[in-house]
């Protein structure tokens, strides 16, 4: 890897005049049923709600492996945030995560303030489970609630019922001053009354976070093959979200993100991190990565099957492919992030994290301005509201870029 670390920094055609902030992704790919919506590199462990300690001991010396093979490519460094993703994290005992993260902190630099996120799905909370992992150093929790209604859930897949989702998210409210909710909407069936009562029982909780995404069926997944039915067209999908803001903002969380809507000190750091087209290490099954060096972006990806990673980490050899992002394509991967978000990003920001000039996107900003889905601001680049309803179409002018 050191010798790899030497091709990236020879010059080529990007002018990065610093280094953007850098985050670790950490993957646990075991989960205890595949969703049917669910395409994320995800594999079923069906033997119960916790890895046999032999194989949770195998996969963290495949991620040390991984972790130190990577090393030259970010010497120096700090990591301002981790994600502990998946999968189910929350598979693994507070114990074995308690090992990650020590095993994390001896190899790489963590800025004081570095947020540390887990997954956790309610299918595996067990009284003070939660606090095992706050004491192993974990300082934010994410709970992959997605609904309320036990029917609803049951049409999901997932292995969990209200009452354990909720007895969850008691726990993450007393263990953790930052926790999250994922939530999903547009469920199959689902009414403006339904939602609303989802959305009742979540405010409830007092959450610093809430993350809500449409359910949407993507290829290669078991509702591809056989949809749900009776999904809310797409005004029904529409008023949802138009609802959800409302009373998100009604309880005080402000919606930064197309997403993702927080309280004040409250937002994540790490997603923060992606949508500012900043810079992270992905090690584990399937993890992605973005590494930006001096002249040139790089991104690779690991083995998707836990057995081959493990086996390949083992060797050196965790990547299974990797390429520099070519100069035409940069404008619309940063794009495609940076609109995401409610306020944009100040535009010489641009240049600071692509290397290229702005000149690269005048064109299609001057498009965006024109259509009426960029404001007008000179200094930011930021969607309009009509923009923010038409993300898809203001992000698709920069392909052209």
């Amino acid at each position: 890897m050191a010798e790899a670390r030497i091709r990236w920094l020879k010059p080529g055609a990007l002018e990065l005049a610093a280094l953007p902030p850098l985050s670790l992704y950490v993957h646990l790919p075991w989960c205890l049923r595949k969703c049917p919506y669910c395409d994320f590199n995800s594999h079923e462990w069906r033997d119960g709600k916790e890895l046999p300690a032999a194989t949770a001991r195998e996969y963290l010396a495949a991620l040390r492996a991984d972790l130190e093979s990577a090393l030259p490519l970010i010497w120096g460094r700090q990591v301002v945030s981790i994600f502990i993703g998946g999968g189910t994290p929350s598979l693994f005992a507070p114990e074995q995560i308690a090992e990650l993260l020590s095993d994390l902190r001896a190899r790489l630099p963590l800025a004081p303030a570095c947020e540390i996120t887990l997954e956790a799905n309610p299918g595996t909370f067990e009284r003070d489970r939660f606090k095992g992992f706050r004491d192993a150093g974990v300082t934010r929790l994410s709970v992959g609630v997605q609904s309320f209604d036990d029917a609803k859930l049951a049409l999901l897949g997932r292995v969990h019922s209200s009452e354990q989702a909720q007895a969850a998210l008691e726990e993450a409210s007393r263990c953790f001053e930052t926790f999250n909710i994922d939530l999903m909407y547009a469920l199959p069936g689902q009414t403006l009354a339904e939602l609303g009562a989802e959305l009742d029982t979540a405010m409830g909780f007092n959450p610093p976070h809430l993350s809500v995404y449409h359910l949407t069926i993507e290829p290669n997944t078991r509702f591809a093959l056989k949809p749900p039915e009776h999904l809310p067209d797409a005004d029904l999908a529409s008023e949802m979200l138009d609802l959800i803001t409302a009373r998100t903002a009604a309880a005080g969380l402000e919606r930064y993100e197309v997403s993702a809507y927080g309280r004040a000190g409250h937002r994540c750091a790490h997603n923060l991190n992606y949508w500012q087209f900043g810079d992270y290490l992905g090690i584990g099954a399937g993890a992605h990565s973005k590494l930006s060096f001096a002249h040139r972006v790089l991104r690779q990806v690991r083995w998707r099957e836990p057995a081959a990673y493990m086996s390949k980490a083992s060797q050196g050899q965790a990547v299974s492919n990797e390429h520099e992002v070519g100069a035409d394509e940069l404008p619309f991967e940063f794009m495609l992030n940076a609109l995401r978000l409610r306020d944009g990003v100040p535009l010489p920001s641009f240049a600071e994290r692509t290397g290229l000039s702005l000149g690269a996107i005048a064109a299609a900003m001057q498009s965006g301005r024109d259509k009426g889905l960029l404001v007008p601001d000179p200094a930011r680049i930021q969607a309009t509201p009509r923009g923010f309803d038409f993300l898809s179409d203001l992000q698709a002018l920069f392909l052209q870029a």
